[in-house]
């Protein structure tokens, strides 16, 4: 009996319905035949009939039953796809939210640590004693320990969306992680912490190295900040090893050392691996998840690495990993970097409403040597182009009335822009990727992000000034 059912469920509902119906019209024609030709007595016509009008009524019984569980199961499947459309769109919500959450909070901290940056830099130029020189170092470091959690957290954000690219420069790794490493020594210093940091390094070499040092400090930044985090006592390291040279590249290797808690070693196994996140109610000790430990780990993978681990429970840990970089010239000297770039008349249109943010810009601009005339909005920024000259435009972003986005379009509508084509570079806290493509559609040149670097500064100063000339 078990076939014949699970042949019928196989065929069609609506097949099925017909070969019964065209069976059951031939058989009653075929007893009608039969009567007509008197072959059957008119008793066994009725008894048949109504026999077989019952079988009808407990096969059609059988057949819509079937179908309005069938219809149930389709209704509830729908309902079950619509609250799943339903949650999608909400997670989809929540990852909007997330990341403008994130974008506002970037630019709300950005911008008065711009000036507090800036501020402390004009400070270390007046004449101070060593104790003075000493706090505003602090300070100094304070503040750029806390653009460094700011970057952290954007730059994360940006790995896990699959947002991030390599970009390939000439890189001074000494002095580039020297300023880093001094930020988290602070830090370390606070806990009560030793912190020590050695570069192995040639000091003959005569090359410089491509790499992506923003890359580099990132992962950097989440080990040491995990290291610092989830030490209690002892000592931090930090070894930049460059000993070991090939034909025409460089193996580096960085190593994170800490006298911590450490791990277990089924943890140590899936540390890197974002689906087997911790319990973290269970693994309250352990390093936050694995989360900045998984972004590093993409990171050194992207940069052709591999990040390596070996720990201990209630010794410590260590993490490594080596990045084969290719040698290339072009070391700057002391001198280089110290002097203005800037050795003829430069005159520099800033657009920015902030007056502490002006005074940062107009500091460090006229450090280079150029000569700064300020706009407090975008329609200002327009009338100003229109009757002064100018070598270049500083233009922020965000301004009442008119925006730089705005502006810049304003002027590059003008006559006079169609004949001088002067250079307008973005400026602003709000540094993400949408941004950047914004200010390329507006028909910015450049993007300058805060808190202003000064060898930024330089290199679109230098970039500009030659192109003028």
């Amino acid at each position: 009996m078990r076939f014949p059912m699970q042949f019928l469920k196989s065929i069609p509902v609506k097949r099925v319905l017909s070969i019964i119906i065209f069976i059951s019209i031939a058989v009653v024609l075929l007893f009608v035949y039969f009567f007509m030709e008197n072959k059957i007595s008119t008793n066994v016509l009725v008894l048949f009939l109504f026999g077989f009008i019952i079988v009808q009524i407990f096969v059609l019984q059988y057949f819509f039953k079937n179908q309005l569980k069938h219809e149930v199961r389709i209704s509830n499947f729908k309902n079950r796809i619509r609250e799943l459309q339903t949650s999608f769109d909400e997670a989809d919500k929540l990852v909007d939210y997330k990341s403008v959450y994130i974008a506002n909070m970037s630019y709300e901290i950005r911008t008065p640590l711009s000036t507090v940056l800036g501020m402390l830099n004009m400070l270390k130029q007046t004449h101070l004693d060593d104790d003075q020189k000493a706090q505003v170092e602090i300070a100094e470091y304070s503040s750029k320990h806390l653009l460094q959690l700011v970057n952290m957290v954007t730059d994360n954000e940006d790995v896990e969306n699959g947002e991030v690219e390599i970009n390939l420069l000439a890189l001074d790794l000494k002095s580039d992680l020297s300023q880093l490493f001094k930020v988290f020594e602070y830090q370390a210093w606070e806990k009560g912490l030793e912190f020590e940091y050695k570069f192995l390094v040639d000091e003959r070499r005569k090359f410089s190295l491509l790499g992506d040092s923003l890359r580099i400090q990132q992962v950097l930044i989440n080990l040491i900040n995990n290291a610092i985090k989830f030490t209690n006592s002892g000592k931090i390291t930090i070894i930049v090893d460059q000993t070991v040279s090939i034909e025409d590249g460089q193996i580096v290797t960085f190593y994170v050392k800490d006298t911590g808690i450490g791990l277990r070693p089924e943890k140590v196994k899936q540390i890197f691996d974002d689906s087997k996140a911790f319990n973290v109610s269970e693994e309250r000790d352990y390093r936050g998840g694995g989360i900045g430990l998984s972004i590093s780990h993409k990171l050194v993978k992207l940069m052709g690495g591999d990040l390596k681990l070996e720990s201990k429970e209630n010794e410590g840990s260590t993490f490594y990993f080596s990045l084969q970089l290719k040698k290339t010239l072009g070391i700057k000297s002391e001198d280089e970097i110290k002097n203005p770039v800037l050795l003829e008349k430069f005159s520099v249109l800033v657009a920015e409403d902030n007056r502490m943010n002006q005074k940062v810009i107009k500091f460090l601009l006229e450090q280079q040597g150029a000569d700064c005339t300020f706009a407090k909005n975008g329609l200002e920024a327009v009338e100003l182009y229109k009757i002064l000259d100018f070598d270049m435009i500083f233009m922020d972003i965000y301004m009442p009335d008119m925006d730089g986005y705005e502006a810049t379009k304003a002027i590059k509508k003008t006559e006079k822009y169609s004949h001088y084509n002067i250079p307008i570079i973005a400026v602003s806290a709000s540094a993400f990727e949408e941004d950047i493509i914004n200010a390329k559609f507006a028909g910015i040149d450049d993007f300058l992000a805060k808190p202003l670097e000064v060898a930024k500064l330089k290199e679109l100063l230098i970039k500009y000034s030659k192109k003028d000339a």
